[in-house]
């Protein structure tokens, strides 16, 4: 799926209603309603069950303090999974309410085939999204100045509650391989495929593609997408 990002067209579709495991892409979701809730400089305390998400983690322990905008930064440039859960918890007091919110949001913002039970995209039964569906929610996130502000970063700098950094490095290829690139979010499980929800401008253009269920060459057919949309 191919769209204006400014205007929701629609430039380029294939299948674009397939239901499809949308793995890590709906970390978007999950972002938007954490940067749309505000109050990012707010400490959020780690508790134990957030841990319990595999296998991509950041191995935040539990009873460390984290400022939400860390958190945040680090689930849209690295996506561990145990940052997901517990922003998510955080926000909506378990990970069941705050897919309750997911879907909620995702119903008012027009994604009405797609339904939600985590916030990582972890595979589970009954967790499912479309192309289309990506891209409006994609276009919400896109609109957003502060999930735009992160998305676009090649790296980060992450300092755990002990004082440890750590450099993160952007799951999103695509960033380092087009200089139109500006950002959003890769995913994959076995089930999913490797999926990609990618931003571009160029001044009086803005686009967004997302490619679910690819195989590695996801990164070179973003791209080809990525350069022929900015450019039709």
């Amino acid at each position: 799926m191919m769209v204006d990002a400014r205007t929701g067209e629609t430039l380029y579709e294939k299948n674009a209603d397939e239901i499809r495991p949308p793995a890590s892409t709906q970390k978007l979701l999950t972002a938007l309603i954490i940067a749309e809730h505000g109050f990012l400089d707010r400490p959020v305390r780690v508790e134990l069950i957030d841990t319990l998400a595999e296998p991509v983690k950041l191995n935040i322990k539990p009873g460390d303090t984290y400022q939400r905008i860390d958190l945040l930064r680090a689930l849209l440039v690295k996506s561990p999974n145990d940052v997901a859960r517990c922003l998510a918890r955080a926000n909506a007091g378990s990970i069941e309410a705050f897919a309750e919110v997911m879907n909620q949001r995702a119903r008012e913002l027009g994604a009405t085939h797609s339904h939600f039970v985590n916030p990582n995209g972890l595979p589970v039964p009954d967790q499912y999204s479309s192309a289309r569906d990506l891209s409006i929610i994609a276009r919400a996130a896109y609109a957003n100045p502060t999930i735009r502000s992160i998305v676009c970063l090649p790296q980060l700098v992450f300092r755990y509650a002990n004082g440890r950094t750590r450099e993160l490095e952007n799951t999103n290829k695509v960033l380092r391989r087009s200089p139109y690139c500006n950002g959003m979010k890769t995913g994959y499980t076995e089930a999913a495929g490797h999926c990609l929800i990618c931003s571009g401008s160029r001044p009086g253009r803005d686009i967004i593609v997302v490619v679910l269920g690819d195989s590695t060459a996801v990164w070179r057919d973003a791209s080809a997408l990525l350069s022929w949309g900015l450019w039709m």
